[in-house]
């Protein structure tokens, strides 16, 4: 039997479906343990989980980091994000996660693929290591088409390899060995990905959420669930106003996963939470409109529901574009559409057949995939 250590960032969809994986890993006799901040991610991992805490202490400034990049636009806050807290969250997390592997002593090293100190300690220390890919994004090569900001990128790379006392390597993020990453080529294409990639679908087994719902308060169908995910929500208080206006007193049932206070006046039709147990409630809705989250997309897609999507930053204009070139959901922007344009949007996808019938081929395609077994069969393979 293995040992497997799980490196991760304190990104709530980065964790979770290391949760997945790892229950599957674990159900197979191999023992898994996670290295990384105690407050971002313990609620996250199971009961019994074996978590290597890091030290907290420089976390307290992420969340100024997220907030100086929430008000950036573009390649401001792709700089932002990789300046102020990619590249110190890299630097933050190596003496951890190092010592982590001196105690553990894994067998192979489960690094995500935004928590560059795993990927930096796996090559210092000659381990085993795998990749874990959250986004189809990066893969994609979504920078292609931008070579200043790829040698930028690079440049910032070789950096923490220096510091690292590491050479240059092409792609330092990513395993040679193998890159799991939880997609489908039904949605993410058949594009430029590296050829170590396993495409294994969702990983959505194995998680715990006992997050309270009032099932018994949904109204008739169609019923619409909105979320802006973890990081996004408080940035929502424009899509909500529009929101109410669009889809109040309509005949849709309208789940909003979101502080009350940020959606504004109470609506018949809508059911406000802060935080909902989106698993247990996928089932019973019959679209999805969000933010173009990678993980959201994809549990929305897993239940073979369309989707509107509106991206706000990061990597989900590229998911968005997956989605619309899948068939499975139309695109709006942020921030910039009216109240009819999104009910127009939210009635097609709950009324032509072609976007559900395009969500069930991908839905069909991750259950072909594998999930969590599949990417526990590409790690058991590097044993």
């Amino acid at each position: 039997m293995g040992r497997f250590l799980v490196v991760v960032p304190p990104l709530t969809g980065h964790v979770n479906p290391t949760v997945a994986v790892g229950h599957a890993l674990a159900s197979r006799g191999h023992e898994v343990a996670w290295v990384g901040y105690p407050t971002a991610i313990g609620r996250l991992l199971p009961s019994g989980a074996t978590l290597l805490p890091l030290d907290e202490t420089p976390l307290a400034q992420a969340g100024e980091v997220r907030a100086r990049a929430d008000s950036a636009r573009g390649l401001l806050a792709f700089k932002q994000l990789w300046e102020d807290f990619f590249v110190p969250l890299a630097r933050w997390m190596r003496p951890g996660v190092d010592a982590a592997a001196e105690r553990y002593r894994p067998d192979v090293m489960w690094v995500d693929q935004q928590a560059f100190a795993g990927a930096l300690v796996a090559r210092q220390r000659e381990l085993t290591w795998a990749t874990s890919a959250t986004t189809s994004a990066r893969l994609a090569d979504s920078l292609i088409e931008l070579p200043k900001v790829q040698t930028w990128v690079e440049g910032q790379w070789a950096a923490l390899e220096r510091e690292a006392g590491l050479p240059a390597v092409p792609e330092p993020d990513l395993s040679p060995r193998r890159v799991i990453l939880f997609s489908t080529e039904a949605l993410a294409g058949t594009g430029r990905f590296p050829p170590q990639t396993a495409f294994v679908g969702p990983a959505l087994e194995g998680r715990e959420d006992a997050t309270p719902f009032a099932f018994e308060s949904m109204g008739a169908r169609p019923r619409l669930l909105v979320s802006l995910g973890t990081v996004n929500s408080e940035r929502g208080a424009p899509l909500y106003r529009v929101l109410r206006e669009a889809l109040g007193g309509q005949a849709v049932h309208v789940i909003v996963a979101a502080p009350p206070e940020q959606v504004g006046q109470a609506v018949a039709n809508f059911q406000v939470q802060p935080r909902i147990p989106q698993l247990r409630v996928l089932p019973h809705v019959d679209a999805v409109l969000c933010h173009g989250g990678h993980n959201t997309v994809c549990e929305a897609l897993a239940y073979g529901l369309p989707l509107v999507v509106m991206p706000i930053r990061d990597d989900q204009p590229v998911i968005a574009e997956q989605v619309v070139k899948a068939g499975v959901g139309l695109r709006l922007r942020f921030g910039r559409t009216r109240p009819d344009e999104l009910r127009a949007a939210v009635n097609r996808v709950l009324t032509e057949p072609s976007f559900r019938a395009a969500a069930a081929r991908v839905q069909d395609s991750f259950r072909a995939a594998g999930g969590a077994r599949a990417a526990a069969d590409a790690l058991e393979a590097l044993l």
